[in-house]
């Protein structure tokens, strides 16, 4: 069944660069907000008062979140016949839920307070309201999420998706970068109390607000090509037929699209404890071993070690974003005729010296799980916090090919899912200013020029032609990002039951000094990291799989 199509993507912005930047600029506020969660939100549950092990529980949000709203919202954005496109429309809407569930976060106690008197039952409601709102952040922000990696597949053709990976990849790491800074700044000792007496809450308000910016600048600077109809979108959506459609493709994935995905899911293993719990490993270090007294009687404790581990993720920040803009230059194209861009001057002498001994992308991907791995199997060995930092900052270079990589490689096979109907792409004209893309097959007259049809053979098959179904597939392989997370928090209940069963000493001062766990024997939290480390090993050897079916 052919489906239809208004229109052609187009991109604002006068050079490569500039539109390359544009299409992916809603990534700053995305891991932005990521980062924000990821570094405040388990050292403010245990203030609270939650134990490790609770607060392990609380992080299914993220996996069940991935698992349930990437595909669906992915399905659904892929049938979209909106006029405004198939992917803006749901990041808008999605990043001001996002936002509204960022404030209830920061400010759930003096919401709480407001409607519930002074007792044990006030905590008990904050507590709820404030796993709620996580909750509520994680199914938003995957919504927006998968609707951003989408977009980016949509709009750039094949010899392009490396590029535009690569570019995804350096404003996520922009992103992580600017949050871990503005999380070492004092930001109450600055602008004082007027938007919120802690550092937490000024963090909720700057990422509410820089979510709907970036995301904004990307809705604005893209237009999308408009879906007029296929059988997808004439059928009824109803849920059944969804899920159904998705079990379908994840249990019939094809043979390379299969490896990525499990290569995502041992790597993610590993990821998951260092993404969510590296922050207050290194503050918890900090606090056992390099901590004056005063600054452990500290009554903002929270703010003291997302302070401390804000400037561990700060370096580790600093080296992803080197990595991300330096090793698209030093890493060759997967796809032989795809786009190279030109080095900047100052370290063109250096690439063209070592671009006979380039590595490929696959290959780069093998090295970050072993870099990776050889980082944290040290984790339970740090007994200074410098020490712990320099394990984190270690980790950035395959963070930054972690970023790129899948989506790379994933974008590339969707774009050469259809064998039967040849979609290419040529730019229409000679401005400079856009990005566009149109069939080959159909000669661009006045009376076709903004409608173009898409064959797909048979109408049964779920192919994909120039992004049709991305939602669908990058849903898939956000499924197999979600799966690890939940072994991942499973592994840390289990460890933090164990090792640290009680509340945390650095944090939960309100708790009586019995109800605190002990601090002499490993910490939990690295030993979470160790076996992540080991899984990550599975990972190299499940990406070698992947390379020897690209032979």
């Amino acid at each position: 069944m052919a489906s239809s199509w208004a229109g052609q993507p187009h991109i604002k912005g006068s050079s490569e660069s500039m539109r390359m930047a544009l299409l992916t600029f809603s990534l700053i506020g995305l891991q932005f907000t990521w980062g924000i969660e990821m570094t405040y939100c388990t050292p403010y549950l245990l203030q609270l008062g939650l134990t490790k092990s609770k607060t392990s529980l609380v992080w299914i949000a993220g996996p069940l979140s991935g698992l349930i709203m990437q595909p669906i919202v992915g399905v659904v954005a892929d049938r979209s016949t909106s006029k405004y496109g198939r992917r803006r429309p749901f990041m808008v809407l999605g990043s001001f839920v996002v936002a509204f569930c960022l404030l209830v976060l920061g400010f759930t106690k003096e919401i709480v307070g407001h409607f519930v008197e002074e007792g044990e039952f006030r905590k008990t409601v904050t507590i709820t309201v404030a796993v709620l709102a996580i909750y509520a952040v994680d199914f938003a922000i995957n919504a927006v999420q998968a609707c951003c990696r989408a977009l980016i597949v949509d709009t750039l053709p094949i010899p392009k998706q490396q590029s535009g990976s690569a570019w995804a990849s350096r404003m996520v790491s922009v992103g992580h970068l600017i949050g871990y800074i503005a999380g070492t700044i004092d930001l109450v000792a600055i602008f004082g109390t007027s938007m919120g007496d802690t550092q937490f809450k000024k963090l909720t308000i700057v990422a509410a607000l820089g979510l709907i910016v970036a995301v904004g600048v990307t809705s604005w600077a893209v237009t999308e090509r408009v879906l007029i109809s296929s059988k997808a979108s004439t059928s009824p959506d109803s849920p059944l037929k969804i899920i159904s459609q998705i079990f379908r493709t994840a249990t019939s994935l094809p043979p390379r699209i299969q490896a990525i995905c499990t290569v995502q899911l041992w790597s993610w293993i590993g990821w998951f404890p260092f993404l969510f719990y590296s922050t207050t490993w290194v503050g918890e270090t900090y606090f056992r071993f390099d901590a004056p007294h005063s600054a452990k009687e500290s009554k903002d404790a929270l703010g003291e070690i997302g302070r401390i581990g804000s400037m561990s993720l700060v370096v580790f920040s600093m080296v992803t974003f080197t990595g991300a803009f330096l090793l698209p230059f030093l890493i060759k194209s997967p796809d032989e005729g795809g786009f190279t861009a030109r080095p900047p001057p100052a370290i063109a002498g250096l690439v063209t010296k070592v671009n006979k001994y380039k590595p490929d992308l696959l290959t780069a991907w093998i090295g970050g799980h072993i870099l990776f791995s050889c980082a944290m199997v040290l984790a339970p060995f740090a007994h200074s916090f410098r020490f712990a930092t320099f394990l984190v900052a270690l980790c950035g270079v395959p963070w930054a090919i972690a970023c790129w990589a899948p989506n790379t490689f994933l974008g590339i096979e969707v774009n050469r899912m259809s064998s039967t109907a040849t979609v290419g792409y040529r730019r229409l004209s000679t401005d400079r200013n856009s990005i566009e893309m149109s069939s080959p097959n159909t000669p661009m007259t006045p009376s076709n020029s903004s409608l173009l049809h898409l064959e797909h053979g048979d109408a049964n098959e779920p192919v994909a032609s120039t992004g049709e179904l991305s939602g669908l597939y990058f849903g898939i392989l956000n499924i197999y990002t979600t799966i690890p997370q939940f072994i991942g928090t499973f592994i840390s209940l289990i460890v933090f039951s164990i090792l640290e069963p009680g509340k945390s000493p650095e944090l939960a001062h309100d708790a009586h000094p019995d109800e605190h766990h002990g601090t002499d024997g490993p910490n939990a939290i690295a030993v979470c990291l160790f076996i992540g480390a080991i899984s990550t090993i599975g990972a190299a050897f499940a990406t070698k799989r992947l390379r020897d079916l690209h032979v």
